[in-house]
């Protein structure tokens, strides 16, 4: 009934949540409004939207985004608490990847030499790869590189190929929280394949690359970029020049490798000092 809604403001006290804040969670479809006035535009809620806003509030205490929240406040029995349970996880494992993140920084900023990464050489020979690539942002990168490596796979299926090493990322750009990047997922073959609108083919030239490997944990993006800083100083120290982009070379074992198992690596093709 209309006597039992209650204004945003009032919903604002209840809860201790701002009005921009309820209004965003309106606006978004986590908390619509029981009732707006087509001629004020007030908004008014019922008394069952007072316990939703304060679980919006907690969840998002936690940090986790929005379309998150609508789906464990959609769920129902359990769900919610595996939801949430499997969100804290993911939270875990991002905080452990920064702490060896900080360790790394730390080390670059007292001057010492970072210790956290055991960096080769090798010779990579020329190989022929199907390719497709995409300006992305680093919230963007995961999605676009499973949705990149599936769209190859299933182009390589059609066509009878398999692939002759394992799938790569070329990045063109720097990818970071601040800034997007051109990348470029790259799966080699030596079966003749043809290029289409929305993939390409090119021989990607034989070369020396420096490399460090990285286990499945801790594989998340903050280890992975003190990685790629470690490859380049550690070429900037022997006077190497680098001799094409970075790159990311992923192995077979990346989406079923348990914790400590190498799955992929950081490398750099470079070009060595000439002789004096």
């Amino acid at each position: 009934m209309a006597e039992d809604l209650i204004t945003i403001g009032e919903l604002a006290v209840r809860t201790h949540l701002s009005l921009k804040a309820l209004r965003l969670y309106g606006d978004r479809g986590l908390l619509p409004p029981a009732r707006v006035d087509p001629r004020t535009g007030f908004r008014r809620y019922g008394p069952a939207q007072v316990e939703r806003a304060r679980r919006i509030a907690l969840l998002r205490a936690t940090g986790m985004p929005l379309a998150r929240i609508a789906a464990v406040l959609d769920a129902s029995g359990e769900e919610p608490v595996r939801l949430l349970d499997a969100y804290w996880r993911e939270q875990d494992s991002v905080h452990a990847a920064r702490r060896h993140a900080a360790a790394y920084v730390r080390e670059v900023l007292t001057g010492r030499g970072p210790t956290g990464y055991v960096i080769a050489e090798r010779a990579v020979p020329e190989q022929k790869v199907l390719f497709t690539r995409r300006h992305v942002t680093a919230a963007e990168l995961p999605g676009f590189l499973a949705e990149a490596s599936e769209s190859l796979f299933a182009r390589l299926r059609r066509v009878g190929a398999c692939l002759s090493g394992p799938v790569f990322a070329v990045y063109h750009g720097p990818v970071s929280e601040d800034s997007g990047g051109l990348v470029e997922v790259c799966a080699p073959t030596h079966a003749p394949v043809e290029p289409t609108e929305r993939t390409g083919v090119r021989i990607e030239p034989a070369h020396r690359a420096a490399y460090t490997a990285l286990t499945r944990e801790p594989g998340s993006r903050p280890v992975v970029a003190a990685a790629h800083d470690a490859v380049g100083r550690w070429l900037t120290e022997r006077g190497y020049t680098l001799s094409a982009p970075h790159r990311e070379v992923y192995h077979p074992n990346w989406a079923t490798a348990g914790p400590d198992e190498h799955v992929m690596d950081v490398a750099v093709p470079f070009r060595p000092r000439s002789a004096p």
